[in-house]
């Protein structure tokens, strides 16, 4: 699943390790996330989309959505 964590971490200054403190998460849980390498839990997920104060859809782009809006494109 990509996500815009990255760019919204950076918008505001933050470490990964700052955003890790403020969800309870290892810095290299952050970074696994940022990479594509690992898909938060749920309650992660709701976690992190309210310390950035948007929607869940505002960060995570599931992988069939990105499927569906390129083929769409065609």
């Amino acid at each position: 699943m990509k996500n815009r964590l990255r760019v919204l971490r950076a918008e505001r200054d933050w470490s990964q390790a700052d955003l890790a403190e403020r969800l309870g998460v290892s810095r290299q849980t952050i970074n696994a996330i940022e990479r594509g390498k690992y898909d938060p839990s749920l309650p992660l997920a709701f976690k992190i989309a309210q310390v950035f104060e948007l929607s869940i859809e505002e960060i995570f782009i599931p992988d069939w959505k990105e499927d569906t809006d390129i083929s769409s494109k065609k």
